[in-house]
C-alpha cells in the first residue's frame, strides 16, 4: 500500500482533538511536515505527532516538495486563501468544513482543483461512517419508501465570547459550526437542494446566530427541517445529535448517534408493514476514514465520496439559510 505524504496546515485543536488521532491509524498516511503561525508550536506539534518536520508558516509548507496532499483545519476565513494557494501548489487538500465562506468560493476552489490537476474534499469526517452509508443504502433501496420528512439537529454548549466560533470577523455561528452538519445529512438522505427554505435564529449581540431553525421544502412535496445552536451550559462541552427520516412505507430515526463518534451506534427502522427493529453499527474513527479515502482517491482507487456537487449544493444552501436570518445584513 502506498502511503501519501501529508503536510498539516495549522495547530488548530480540531487536529488536535480528532484528526491528529484519525490520520496516525490511518493505513495509508505519512504525516511529514507541520506548519504554524509560530515555529515553537509547530516544533511542539512536531514532537507530539510524529511529523518528520516542523514549518512556521504555511507558505514554506506548500514549498516543501514532498508533501502530496494538506489538511487545512485552519478558522473559517481562511479555507479560501489557503486551499487556493495550497492547490495551485499542486497539493491535493482535505479542508475542514465549512469549505469556504460562501458557494461562490467553494465554486473557484474547485474550479483551481481541476486546473491544476489535484482533489479537493470538504472535511465531513461523519460522512464517511459506516452508520451514515449504511443509512443512506436503505433509503436508496426503498425499505421506508419514498422520503417524505426529515429533521436533524446539533446543539451545543455555548462558549466564552473569546472562541472564534462566537465572533463574527472569524465567521462564527452555529450555522457555520453545527448547522453544516445537519444540513449535509439532510442532504445525503433527500439526495436534493431545497426549492424554498423558511427561517428563524437567534443572533447575538456581536451579530451570529446562536439558534437557528429552517424549513426546507422541495419541489417533489416533501419537507425536512433542521435546527442548530450553542445554548446548553457554557463550556460543557455536551451535545444534543439526533435525525428522524420519515418515508411512504417506514421510518428510521437516531438512537444512539453522534455525528463524529466511534463506537457502536444504533438507529431504529420501522416499517408500516409491521417491522420495528434497533440495529447497531460499529463505526471506526470516522477522520481515520476521511483520510485514508482521500487518499484512495490519490492513488486512482476511487473518487471522493464528498463531491464538488455535494459541497458546492450545500454552500449554496448555507447562504440562503444565512441570508434568510439576516447575518450577512447584521440584521
Amino acid at each position: 500500500m502506498r502511503k501519501i505524504k501529508w503536510g498539516v496546515m495549522g495547530t488548530a485543536y480540531i487536529f488536535e482533538r480528532d484528526t491528529a488521532r484519525g490520520m496516525s491509524l490511518a493505513e495509508n498516511c505519512e504525516l511529514v511536515a507541520i506548519a504554524g503561525r509560530n515555529m515553537e508550536k509547530a516544533e511542539e506539534f512536531k514532537k507530539k505527532y510524529g511529523f518528520e518536520r516542523a514549518y512556521g508558516s504555511y507558505a514554506e509548507l506548500l514549498e516543501d516538495p514532498e508533501i502530496e496532499a494538506v489538511y487545512i483545519p485552519l478558522p473559517n476565513t481562511l479555507h479560501y486563501e489557503w486551499t487556493i494557494k495550497a492547490l495551485k501548489s499542486g497539493k491535493h487538500v482535505l479542508c475542514e468544513k465549512p469549505l469556504a465562506a460562501n458557494a461562490a468560493q467553494a465554486r473557484e476552489m474547485f474550479q483551481a482543483a481541476r486546473e491544476n490537476h489535484v482533489f479537493l474534499m470538504e472535511a465531513f469526517a461523519y460522512q464517511h461512517s459506516p452508520y451514515i452509508k449504511e443509512i443512506r443504502g436503505l433509503i436508496e433501496e426503498g425499505v421506508i419508501g419514498d422520503v417524505r420528512y426529515a429533521e436533524a439537529a446539533l446543539i451545543t454548549s455555548d462558549y466564552d465570547r473569546s472562541n472564534i466560533r462566537m465572533r463574527k470577523e472569524t465567521l462564527g455561528g452555529c450555522t457555520y459550526d453545527l448547522g453544516v452538519y445537519a444540513l449535509s445529512l439532510v442532504q445525503r438522505m433527500t439526495g436534493m437542494a431545497p426549492d424554498k427554505i423558511h427561517t428563524a435564529a437567534v443572533l447575538s449581540e456581536e451579530g451570529i446566530d446562536t439558534y437557528t431553525t429552517a424549513v426546507l421544502e422541495y419541489k417533489n412535496g416533501s419537507k425536512a427541517h433542521i435546527d442548530c445552536g450553542m445554548v446548553l451550559e457554557t463550556e460543557k462541552n455536551s451535545s444534543l445529535d439526533r435525525f428522524q427520516i420519515h418515508g411512504s412505507k417506514g421510518s428510521i430515526t437516531s438512537v444512539n448517534f453522534g455525528f463524529n463518534a466511534p463506537g457502536t451506534l444504533s438507529y431504529r427502522l420501522r416499517t408500516f408493514d409491521g417491522k420495528d427493529e434497533l440495529r447497531e453499527v460499529e463505526v471506526p474513527n470516522n477522520y481515520c476514514l476521511e483520510v485514508e479515502q482521500l487518499g484512495r482517491c490519490i492513488c486512482g482507487e476511487e473518487e471522493p465520496y464528498v463531491t464538488e456537487g455535494f459541497s458546492v449544493s450545500l454552500a449554496d444552501t448555507v447562504d440562503r439559510i444565512l441570508d434568510g436570518i439576516g447575518y450577512y445584513s447584521g440584521e
